[in-house]
């Protein structure tokens, strides 16, 4: 299995960025997998939303491939830790495409990246910043990896 994440620009919190990192390198003990930042909107605030999301949108559409589409979204499905990692597991023993996330930035993904998707997952009913968003995704890919590999991992 190949996984690849997508997401607006990188994490600048150096604590997140530093737990992004961690799991990441845990990840990579276990798949094949890469972190592919995008163009980010900079120097716009919420009054230009319009414009936030089409320059994301097209930074991410640029790295978006054939592959197995997973959307972070809020109205997206919830699930527990072992559904999700029976999720990636069907999608490892069935098709061979790689499993890409793709996640937003502070103002989420846009409708036109949403469509996209082949699963929406909502990560909780809670709102998260999305670098911690960022945080909590891979910790869960690693967690639900562990799983699928029969590995014992802390709960």
């Amino acid at each position: 299995m190949t996984l690849r994440f997508l997401w607006p620009g990188r994490t600048k919190n150096r604590d997140l960025r530093a737990l992004e990192g961690f799991y990441f390198e845990r990840i990579r003990t276990l798949v094949d997998c890469e972190i592919v930042p995008t163009k980010e909107a900079r120097g716009l605030d919420e009054k230009h939303a319009g414009k936030i999301m089409d320059i994301e949108a097209r930074g991410l559409e640029k790295h978006i491939k054939d592959d197995y589409i997973i959307c972070l979204f809020d109205k997206g499905r919830e699930m527990s830790s072992r559904e999700f990692s029976k999720l990636l597991e069907s999608r490892w023993s069935g098709a061979r495409q790689p499993v890409t996330f793709v996640a937003g930035g502070f103002l989420g993904l846009a409708e036109r990246i949403l469509e996209r998707a082949d699963f929406s997952l909502a990560l909780s009913k809670m709102t998260f910043s999305h670098e911690l968003s960022r945080v909590v995704l891979l910790e869960q890919v690693y967690r639900s990896l562990t799983m699928i590999k029969g590995r014992s991992y802390a709960k």
